[in-house]
């Protein structure tokens, strides 16, 4: 087990990692890692180590989930380490880190959403790069993959996760497949909030049902845009019919 003044000593030294080099407010070209001649870049070169070691317990794991918990567990011993990283970007500087970057992704395959998008917003704002193995870039990955989740098991991502991923990748260049696939998972989203919707609640949308589905009819057609092979042709159709049956019983209310 780590002791409290290791942890402590693991995220000052994260948090100094970036200020060795250039304070950078904004994302550019990819940096580099903590200089390995400062106490900050030794003890990044220990976790690397350690991080290349779990890597390789790993890929001696055949089952996706049974590797799943363990990238769980792992993570707890990157945890300190990337509060620090984290706390160094909320002052404007960082430097390209694998750890954090692998943690990211980590997040999520082990399902923590919340973590995996906490980190992601640094990797954005800072220009951070993923592994060349996973030949994308992070918006590509974090947007297509967090889709990829929702769209086969719906309740694994909350809507308001779905948003945020959208607000994170919005402007990023990737593959228009891939941007698809996020709109489409929006899409369903949207769809089951009108599903469920319940006139009665207090967050209940000025518009009633009718304003979910018409915000889900708007994504899936965004989808259809981007890629025609997406599988939205009988979501569209169907809150299409959808929208005519809420006017026309609205029509009768009013009469």
């Amino acid at each position: 087990m780590v002791s409290p003044f290791r942890r402590r000593q693991q995220m000052v030294r994260a948090l100094q990692s970036g200020a060795a080099l250039a304070a950078v407010k904004s994302a550019g070209a990819p940096r580099a890692e903590p200089q390995a001649g400062t106490e900050a870049g030794q003890e990044y070169a220990a976790l690397r180590v350690l991080l290349h070691a779990d890597l390789l317990k790993l890929a001696d794991v055949q089952s996706i989930e049974a590797r799943n918990p363990m990238k769980a567990e792992m993570a707890t011993a990157f945890a300190d380490w990337i509060e620090g990283v984290l706390a160094a970007g909320e002052q404007g500087i960082a430097a390209q880190d694998e750890i954090l970057v692998t943690n990211m992704i980590w997040a999520i395959d082990y399902r923590d959403f919340d973590y995996a998008l906490r980190l992601a917003a640094h990797v954005l704002k800072f220009g951070l790069v993923l592994p060349e193995r996973y030949n994308r870039t992070p918006a590509c990955f974090i947007a297509e993959d967090i889709a990829e989740v929702s769209l086969a098991q719906k309740d694994a991502v909350s809507h308001e996760q779905l948003l945020a991923v959208l607000g994170l990748t919005e402007g990023f260049d990737m593959p228009d497949a891939a941007k698809a696939k996020l709109h489409k998972a929006i899409g369903r989203s949207f769809a089951r909030k009108a599903e469920a919707f319940d006139a009665a609640a207090d967050n209940a949308p000025a518009g009633g049902k009718a304003a979910y589905t018409e915000q889900a009819l708007e994504q899936c057609k965004r989808a259809f845009e981007l890629d025609q092979n997406v599988g939205v042709k009988s979501d569209i159709r169907t809150l299409e019919r959808e929208l005519k049956k809420l006017s026309a019983q609205k029509a009768e209310q009013q009469e």
